[in-house]
């Protein structure tokens, strides 16, 4: 009878970790996207050797996860990015053909068009946005006119009233952070309120604001990455507890300008300013990591971190991509040629790591074709979740991919790239295709640096580049392979004119 019951016992302990191991199986896992902002692909040391900036933080996420190598923003420029992220949809489908939007500019994503959170809302999951919206807001006016900044640096927003159309109405449960850190208004953002109501004019004399427009009485630019990894730590370490599923889209404000590190990363780094600031973000990642495994829901959640484009140049952040070359040896855009808003590889292409443990092989580095466009069909097809066909048209399923399954032909072999300037790339396998007589350079890229690196100039109707021989885009084949640039022409036309791109059969 003893026996008996010790086999009865045994068999219960059994089945009992059988049930266990198949609702660790099927639980939906957490998600958490980091997103980056101005960050170049050479700017941690997991993708550079060479790297004068550290980040330990994301280099262990490197080893403990999956490493991409061609990985792609959809746009050189972020609010496209950004669209298309959240909704798995070309940004050069949207209204906005070109550039960013401006301050106090209505929403992008157009009402009623299904969203990632939206979708894993539906699926059961708490959704937040914390940082950086930077899609459009309708923002209520004491006037009834569209809202505008003023000549006094003021503006005719009425900032008592709830502000339209924002994250709550794209997905999200919940937001805090700020526009983006360099467009007014200049007061943090929570929910659909402002947290206060901005009354000063911006000083004059403050290098840190670059664009009028209203502002908090003692707004600290300094203090907006500080404040909103605190507001991430504090949510993930909230929802990891509980059983309900969460999506946590941390988009940081950093590297972006103002480049403004705290006191505890100036000097820091061995790249100036940008680089203390890009510590200060690997460490506002290592923050919410550490928060993460505190919950006790590290091995159930899936991270993603990734940047929305290429290096800055510009002036405004103090010493930019191609300065700090000379200033510090410091290669944003490491072996690639082009920085934020060019259609160049350094434009666009951008770190990208993958960590699930024990489903996201660790350690492994990925040379597959992939973008943040795909996102989307990927989290459906794990959450066996199926897209309308209206949904995410240009998201592929990269399942296959992150879960380092072995296959006869890549997932995604052919994606658009979107300059600033709104002018179009495709890349097709090896070969890009930049239609634009600017041949992919939306900045004016330094004589001294094009010279150094033995690349061509930009004249002629367009430029043809094959990434096998002429990773670096030195070579442009345009005139030399008029076949190949017939054919690509041909597949970019054909792309502009229809809504998907993405296959069927993912649905």
């Amino acid at each position: 009878m003893k026996i008996l019951i010790r086999l009865l016992l045994l068999l219960f302990l059994a089945a009992a970790l059988v049930v266990i191991a198949w609702a660790q199986a099927v639980r939906k896992p957490n998600v958490i996207v980091i997103l980056a902002d101005d960050l170049g692909y050479g700017d941690l040391s997991c993708y550079n050797a060479q790297s004068k900036i550290r980040t330990p933080h994301l280099d262990a996420l490197a080893k403990q996860g999956m490493r991409f190598t061609d990985a792609h923003a959809p746009s050189s420029v972020c609010t496209p990015t950004r669209y298309s992220l959240l909704t798995g949809r070309y940004p050069w489908r949207s209204r906005l053909k070109s550039g960013v939007l401006r301050p106090l500019d209505p929403p992008l994503i157009e009402s009623g068009r299904l969203t990632l959170p939206a979708m894993l809302k539906a699926q059961g999951y708490r959704t937040a946005i914390i940082g950086k919206w930077h899609l459009g807001w309708d923002w209520a006016t004491v006037d009834g006119q569209p809202a505008a900044i003023t000549p006094n640096g003021l503006s005719n927003v009425d900032f008592t009233k709830p502000i339209a159309n924002g994250p709550l109405t794209r997905g999200f449960d919940y937001f805090f952070g700020v526009d983006l850190p360099n467009f007014p208004p200049y007061v943090f953002i929570e929910n659909d309120r402002t947290q206060g109501i901005p009354t000063e004019p911006i000083p004059s004399d403050n290098p840190d604001i670059n664009r009028n427009g209203p502002m908090m009485k003692d707004w600290d630019p300094v203090k907006i990455l500080p404040a909103i990894t605190d507001r991430a730590v504090r949510y993930v370490e909230e929802q990891g507890k509980t059983a309900q599923p969460f999506f946590l889209y941390f988009a940081l404000t950093s590297p972006h300008y103002p480049v403004v590190p705290t006191a505890e990363f100036k000097g820091k780094s061995q790249a100036g300013v940008y680089g203390d600031f890009v510590e200060q973000t690997d460490a506002a990642v290592g923050a919410v990591l550490a928060a993460l495994k505190r919950s006790g829901a590290e091995k159930n959640t899936l991270v993603i971190f990734t940047s929305d484009n290429g290096p800055e140049v510009a002036s405004e952040v103090k010493v930019g991509a191609y300065d700090r070359i000379r200033q510090s040896q410091h290669t944003s855009m490491n072996g690639w040629r082009g920085v934020k808003r060019d259609s160049w590889e350094g434009g666009h292409r951008v770190p990208f790591i993958a960590r699930w443990p024990g489903r996201v092989p660790a350690g492994k580095v990925s040379q597959d074709l992939i973008g943040h466009l795909d996102l989307m069909a990927t989290l459906a097809t794990w959450l066996n979740y199926k897209l309308p066909e209206s949904a995410a048209p240009d998201s592929f399923d990269q399942t296959a991919s992150l879960l380092g399954k072995k296959r006869s032909a890549p997932v995604r072999d052919a994606l658009v790239y979107h300059e600033a300037n709104g002018h179009l790339a495709l890349r097709k396998g090896n070969w890009v295709l930049v239609d634009s007589a600017t041949c992919g350079d939306g900045n004016k890229e330094p004589e001294w640096f094009r010279r150094a690196r033995g690349a061509h100039d930009c004249a002629g109707p367009g430029a043809l580049y094959d990434l096998r021989t002429d990773p670096a885009q030195t070579k442009n084949l345009y005139a030399a392979q008029p076949d190949k640039v017939r054919e690509l022409k041909a597949l970019l036309d054909e792309m502009r004119q229809v809504e998907r791109t993405a296959p069927r059969a993912t649905r």
